[in-house]
């Protein structure tokens, strides 16, 4: 019997991905994404700020940029609104309108922005092209009728129109959004983010590992001043000790709050490092969390075996779901070092829970299933290009036929 081709799933789609800070889980989302994209023959592309980068975040562009058929373009995105999102906005509609993508992914507030003003400025120059939208959390902690509440609902109504869909990494963040901008609107749809085979790695602890150990940006949001003060409790019966990784603005507050409360000799800051090299520092990771969307965190230490402690907050309840995985209220040094003395107590127990996340985490979240679904979201509303839909053979991968570009703009 002869086979049966499918032209819309073969269809090789040109993407592009738009995002401001190229630092936290917004970009590994992306760059997981968009490397999935690539290797499977789309032609992808990827714009970020060029004023936010840090070493890592330069390495790993540089690792990726390889890969982008549609090249790495790097120009000046402010963090706040104003002027200068105008001058953004037209050079990603120039980028676009040289690059032609059949696709512009907007993540977080900014990214999100830019994709969906830029159908717009392409549709009055006769370009069409499909706007998606991924907030990242951020925004979705705005409060429903603060003023920073309001003019999301507007912003978002208003460009709903020119919203082909909306992707959110977890139910609480569909929610959140529902809650701020209303259940009308574009499509939307929960895609979880996904880990690679590379995550799948145990990351046993060092000889001389802390206790416990937190990996993220230091600031107040991520909840260390309850790591601290829980730690400082701890310390008074128990000999306990603690590392603390990565970088953000409260990075000096929270060392004067170490320093005050008398934990210089059993608390360390090293600064910020990849995930990798940091889980083998410490016995157990602590996500004392005020707020989150969907941390890779909790993925990434669930995928290399670390016992965890978390909030129940965002969408972590979501990640450790069947499981015999315990969350603490936010903000709660009470819970928090409770939680901490039954690790001391019974570490073979959080070893066993750290198992069984494991397997969960492995079943439910990896970047194979994200960019399946995102895919086929992505074809639900893209325009049907003659010329895109270019097939080689079947039971093979399709060949790009269209020339291949790359470059850095900055």
């Amino acid at each position: 019997m002869a086979a049966t081709v499918d032209i819309d799933r073969m269809l090789r789609l040109r993407i592009l991905h738009v995002m401001r800070a190229p630092v936290g889980g917004l970009f590994r989302h992306v760059l997981d994404l968009a490397g999935e994209q690539a290797r499977r023959g789309h032609s992808v592309g990827i714009i970020a700020d060029s004023t936010s980068a840090d070493a890592l975040t330069v390495k790993r562009l540089s690792k990726i940029a390889p890969k982008l058929r549609l090249g790495l373009s790097l120009i000046p995105m402010s963090r706040q609104p104003g002027l200068g999102d105008l001058a953004a906005l037209r050079s990603v509609v120039r980028i676009a309108r040289t690059l032609e993508p059949d696709v512009l992914h907007g993540h977080g507030a900014k990214g999100g922005a830019y994709a969906r003003l830029g159908k717009v400025w392409l549709a009055a120059h006769g370009v069409r092209v499909a706007a998606f939208y991924t907030p990242h959390g951020g925004s979705l902690h705005y409060r429903p009728g603060t003023a920073a509440g309001v003019a999301f609902m507007l912003l978002e109504r208003a460009m709903g129109l020119a919203t082909d869909g909306v992707i959110f990494e977890s139910d609480f963040a569909r929610a959140a959004y529902a809650r701020l901008a209303g259940v009308s609107g574009p499509t939307r749809r929960v895609i979880p983010n996904g880990l690679a085979d590379a995550d799948f790695v145990a990351r046993p602890a060092r000889t001389d590992a802390a206790d416990f150990l937190f990996i993220g940006e230091l600031r107040h949001l991520k909840g260390v001043d309850v790591l601290l003060a829980a730690i400082a409790r701890l310390s008074q019966t128990e000999p306990v000790r603690a590392i603390i990784v990565g970088s953000g603005p409260d990075a000096q507050a929270f060392k004067a709050e170490a320093r005050r409360l008398g934990l210089d000799e059993i608390v360390t800051f090293p600064g910020a490092m990849p995930i990798h090299d940091a889980l083998p520092l410490g016995r157990c990771l602590v996500v004392p969390s005020r707020a989150e969307s969907f941390p890779y965190v909790v993925l990434e230490a669930g995928a290399a075996g670390k016992p965890l402690i978390a909030t129940r907050v965002g969408g972590i309840p979501e990640i450790v779901a069947g499981t015999p995985m315990d969350l603490i209220p936010a903000g709660s040094v009470d819970a928090l070092a409770d939680a901490m003395q039954a690790v001391l107590a019974d570490p073979v127990a959080a070893d066993v829970r750290a198992i069984t996340l494991r397997a969960a985490v492995q079943a439910k979240f990896t970047v194979p299933a994200m960019t399946d679904a995102v895919l086929d979201f992505y074809r639900s509303s893209v325009p049907r290009r003659a010329s895109r839909a270019a097939v080689s053979h079947v039971g093979g991968p399709l060949v790009e036929r269209e020339a291949s570009s790359s470059h850095v703009q900055q």
